[in-house]
C-alpha cells in the first residue's frame, strides 16, 4: 500500500493515478450515492479540481485506488468559485445550505478546504482502518509541505467516532445539517501540533 499526494507540477510522474481518482470519486459519489455530479470519460469532477488543488490517494502498486481526498486552499479563485464551503456560504450552491458555518468562511494561506474524501465500497472491513490511518499520514505530510495548519471539511456527523482513532484533532465549525437524507456537519481539523 502506497500514500501519494499529486498535485499539477507532478501528474506526469504517476501515469493513470490522477485519472484512477476521478474514477474512485465517480464510483464513490455518483455510482454509489447517488449523486447528481459532473462526470467524463467514466471520471468525477468539479470546479474544484484546478491546479491549486492537491489529491491524495491510498493506492496498491498497481495504481488501484483504495481512497482518496481533494485539499483545496481558502485562497484558491477560479472565475466565481473559490472553495466549496465558502462558495455555499457565499449562495453559489444550492445544495448546501449557506448557513453551515458558525461564522465566515476563512481566506487564509494557512487554511485548506479537504472535500471529496471516500474509501472505495468493496474494502475488506479489516483494512478500512489501516487505509484510514495512511490516508490521514497523507494528509500530515501533505501539511508540513504545504504549511497547513488547519483544514475546514463538510463531513458526515459521525465524525467523531474516528476522530480520536486517527489521531485527529477535530472541532464544529457549524450547526450539524440533513442533506439527501444524512447528517453533516462542518468541522475543524487541526494540524498545528503535529507540524514539528
Amino acid at each position: 500500500m502506497q500514500a501519494t499526494t499529486l498535485s499539477f507540477a507532478n501528474l506526469h510522474n504517476h501515469g493513470e493515478l490522477f485519472a484512477n481518482i476521478l474514477r474512485a470519486r465517480r464510483e464513490s459519489f455518483i455510482v454509489r450515492n447517488n449523486w447528481k455530479l459532473p462526470e467524463s470519460m467514466g471520471m468525477e469532477f468539479d470546479q474544484y479540481d484546478t491546479p491549486a488543488s492537491r489529491w491524495l490517494a491510498v493506492h496498491d502498486v498497481d495504481g488501484r485506488v483504495l481512497a482518496g481526498v481533494r485539499l483545496t486552499p481558502t485562497t484558491a479563485q477560479c472565475g466565481v468559485y473559490s472553495y466549496m464551503i465558502r462558495d455555499a456560504q457565499n449562495g453559489l450552491l444550492s445544495s448546501i445550505p449557506d448557513d453551515l458555518l458558525f461564522g465566515a468562511a476563512p481566506v487564509d494561506s494557512g487554511t485548506w478546504e479537504v472535500t471529496r474524501g471516500f474509501i472505495v465500497h468493496d474494502l475488506p472491513a479489516a483494512q478500512r482502518q489501516r487505509v484510514r490511518i495512511r490516508l490521514v499520514n497523507q494528509m500530515l505530510r501533505t501539511a508540513r509541505t504545504e504549511g497547513i495548519g488547519r483544514m475546514i471539511a463538510l463531513l458526515p456527523s459521525n465524525w467523531g467516532r474516528w476522530a480520536g482513532r486517527c489521531h485527529l484533532t477535530m472541532e464544529p465549525a457549524g450547526r450539524n445539517m440533513n442533506m439527501g437524507g444524512i447528517d453533516y456537519q462542518a468541522v475543524w481539523i487541526g494540524f498545528a501540533r503535529q507540524m514539528h
